[in-house]
């Protein structure tokens, strides 16, 4: 039939109860008193436990909001008289879950190794100006000594390789900043890097 309890304990302690305070922080966001986000959360646990499987419940998290946004729900509509603040404020009545799902996760990750792999494509000097000014945080006055040379040529490579990837994306893939990076390639030569 149903889950072993102790399996449903061991799943609502690692996968509900962490979210608790952001569904706290969402309700608290949205105006709702102190006293009346205790007897959500209350309710919303005593709906948890009597599951008799978690299965079919992928996400912990949208899950615990979802069960908080109903209690809040069924608050407002056993109230004999409505209060007029709690028909006005819709974002009450829309409590959801602002994380990203794990679909914007997965291809924020591939968003990010493909820029991690334009980096990694642009001319030599370049990309190590272009990781340490832009990605790393050092100043350009650092980078010009470490590197030995002009704080103008530091900043150029590192818009130029700025500009090199921007093409790439707009441009939708790699290889459309291959005549960008022969151009970069061509004009480092002119200023003394191999």
């Amino acid at each position: 039939m149903g889950q072993d309890r102790a399996e449903l304990v061991a799943w609502v302690a690692g996968n509900v109860v962490p979210h608790e305070s952001a569904v706290r922080d969402k309700l608290r966001s949205v105006g709702v008193p102190e006293h009346e986000i205790d007897d959500i959360m209350q309710d919303a646990y005593l709906r948890i436990s009597h599951l008799d499987s978690v299965a079919h419940i992928r996400n912990g998290r949208g899950y615990l909001f979802t069960v908080a946004r109903s209690m809040m729900l069924l608050r407002v509509r056993r109230e004999r008289i409505v209060r007029i603040d709690s028909l006005s404020d819709y974002d009450v009545l829309t409590l959801a879950d602002d994380d990203p799902g794990p679909e914007r996760h997965t291809a924020a990750r591939i968003d990010l190794e493909r820029v991690h792999q334009m980096i990694a494509s642009l001319p030599s000097p370049c990309r190590e100006i272009f990781e340490m000014r832009r990605v790393q945080g050092v100043p350009q006055r650092e980078i010009s000594a470490r590197m030995g040379v002009s704080e103008h040529v530091v900043e150029k490579l590192s818009a130029r390789g700025l500009r090199l990837i921007l093409k790439a994306i707009a441009g939708g893939n790699r290889e459309a900043a291959s005549p960008a990076k022969q151009r970069i390639e061509r004009k480092l030569r002119d200023v003394g890097f191999e």
